[in-house]
């Protein structure tokens, strides 16, 4: 496979100062010069934790979806289990730790198969994808301030829904993408 042409960075940091922290994130905003040499500024939300993703597939290619409300959305959302990762923890366990508390569900094996910028406009938040297979269930146990529904569908379904744009989180639209062109089905 060729390699893309990569350039210098052409972005002038003036100052920076810190607006915003929380345990999750930090909002910086800048003084610059932009890439056509203009005065400018730019904020970036920095975030402490890499997005996990789990493409849970039992052995009838049936998916794991979750429900729940999303505060930002301010509408209920289906999705693939996911959470968030320390940047210091390796994504595997943090992908088998989100799996296990929304679903209850532990694989024997698991693939890494996408990695993504998902708003590189104005953060720096990272995805990385797995698909698990080898399902057992155990107990789930979500976070205190989630509300859940699991449901399960299979993939052709999934994919149904993601196209009809039913599904329209962006870890869960870009993993099921990628598994049809994957062959998957």
């Amino acid at each position: 496979m060729e390699d893309l042409p990569i350039e210098e960075n052409p972005w002038k940091v003036v100052s920076g100062k810190e607006v915003y922290d929380n345990p999750w994130i930090n909002v910086t905003a800048y003084e610059v010069i932009n890439p056509s040499g203009g005065n400018g500024i730019y904020g970036k939300v920095h975030f402490k934790n890499r997005a996990i993703g789990v493409v849970a597939m039992d052995e009838n290619n049936q998916l794991f979806l979750v429900g729940q409300y999303r505060f930002p959305l301010e509408r209920y959302s289906w999705e693939l289990p996911e959470g968030g990762g320390p940047l210091n923890e390796a994504a595997l366990s943090a992908a088998k730790r989100e799996l296990l508390e929304e679903t209850g569900l532990v694989a024997n094996n698991w693939q890494e198969f996408l990695t993504m910028d998902l708003s590189n406009s104005v953060t720096d938040e990272q995805a990385t994808v797995f698909l698990a297979t080898g399902l057992s269930q155990k107990e789930a146990a979500p976070e205190p301030t989630e509300k859940l529904q699991i449901i399960r569908k299979s993939f052709s379904q999934v994919f149904d829904l993601v196209m009809a744009g039913k599904i329209t989180d962006s870890i869960t639209v870009a993993a099921i993408l990628k598994l049809k062109a994957m062959g998957y089905s």
